[in-house]
């Protein structure tokens, strides 16, 4: 009678090894097949919101929302001032979700994969914000939100508008930029002080060293981390303004824009 042949010891190993090997090549490629596949998501849904915005707009005789109703301080705080002008605009509530930050800071969320929460008695969430410098107050307002109302896109056709940031991933609920603010120290930052160095806000490291942005010509293409600080976020912001020193997590990413 013949015997019945298997593998030896030596001969499984070799097959563990092997199998091993090729894991260990493909999964990360398939990781950033996977991210790849979120930040395509992701502009996608910004897409989606030059939709929204367009059809506000569109509504309101080119000119963007008002940015001072709503929010305990009659100022439009925590994102009353956008959230609230807007609702009318989309159905779904996850449309304010990039793909790839999903999770509430409240549950566990970290950035710069973590969500807001505004609205606490809604339950609205989400992970991209405005260019605050798009309200359009009343004439006589000369402040809002404690910034001047002079240096404000007010309306959404504009010369130059595909430099002009007007919805994009982002840490918080909105930001006002200042060609001085200084990036965050640590990608995971997330300790905000309000009036100050907001550019941070929108600096979130989700998509290979880049954020998308959806601009005010309504187009939307992926900016790289250090390009933020050379968009035109409001009418004075000075593009030539001396760039930040990066800090180490930024040294080695991209530079466009």
């Amino acid at each position: 009678m013949s015997k019945t042949k298997g593998f030896t010891l030596v001969e499984l190993l070799v097959v563990i090894a092997i199998i091993a090997l090729l894991m260990s090549i493909l999964m990360p490629a398939l990781a950033r097949v996977r991210e790849q596949a979120k930040s395509v998501v992701c502009r996608q849904q910004l897409k989606q919101w030059g939709l929204v915005f367009s059809m506000y707009t569109g509504a309101h005789d080119g000119s963007f929302m008002c940015g001072c109703q709503g929010g305990p301080w009659g100022e439009g705080g925590m994102g009353y001032w956008w959230m609230d002008s807007l609702r009318p605009y989309y159905q779904e509530n996850t449309l304010r979700l990039c793909p790839s930050a999903t999770k509430p800071y409240v549950e566990g969320g970290r950035a710069p994969f973590g969500a807001w929460l505004a609205h606490a008695e809604l339950g609205d969430t989400g992970s991209y914000g405005p260019n605050g410098w798009i309200c359009n107050p009343p004439q006589d307002m000369d402040y809002l939100h404690r910034r001047p109302t002079k240096q404000n896109w007010r309306q959404i056709d504009v010369k130059g508008g595909n430099f002009i940031p007007l919805f994009l991933d982002a840490l918080w609920v909105d930001a006002w930029p200042l060609s001085v603010d200084q990036p965050a120290e640590t990608e995971y930052w997330l300790a905000d002080t309000p009036g100050s160095n907001e550019m941070r806000r929108f600096c979130a490291n989700r998509h290979n060293g880049c954020v998308n942005v959806l601009f005010l010509d309504l187009t939307v293409r992926p900016v790289g981390l250090k390009g933020l600080w050379k968009l035109k976020w409001h009418r004075a912001y000075d593009t030539n303004e001396e760039l930040p020193i990066w800090p180490e997590w930024m040294e080695m990413l991209p530079d466009f824009y």
